[in-house]
């Protein structure tokens, strides 16, 4: 089944390193074009535009045209929504390991009062 709704194409998207590379740079810098976005990789022009493509069809970066350039720039709105998806997840583990906490101190508890028996 191919992902088509915004969610699963971003992390589609992040999967992979390089376009992760390509994000922060984005991020960093503001607008790239191909040739200085490839610059920190060992790889071909295509080949990072292919990661560029996928970039923008997840809706994260945006293309212009400036005479035969066509710079990319950082689009962080579907990272707000996976970031807004990820919280969710967060106060779910945030409670977990604070009752996994009280759990683990409780049980301390119960191993110090066993040592003062054996005395």
């Amino acid at each position: 089944m191919i992902a088509t709704d915004q969610l699963s194409m971003t992390f589609g998207a992040l999967s992979d390193p390089t376009r992760r590379a390509i994000l922060a740079r984005l991020a960093d810098g503001g607008e790239a074009t191909v040739t200085e976005l490839a610059e920190p990789f060992e790889m071909s022009l295509p080949a990072v535009s292919k990661h560029l493509k996928v970039l923008e069809r997840a809706g994260l970066i945006t293309r212009s045209r400036e005479a035969q350039w066509r710079p990319a720039r950082l689009d962080p709105a579907p990272l707000k929504e996976a970031a807004g998806w990820l919280d969710d997840y967060r106060q779910f583990w945030d409670e977990s390991f604070g009752r996994l906490d009280a759990y683990l101190v409780e049980l301390q508890k119960k191993g110090h009062a066993h040592d003062g028996d054996e005395s």
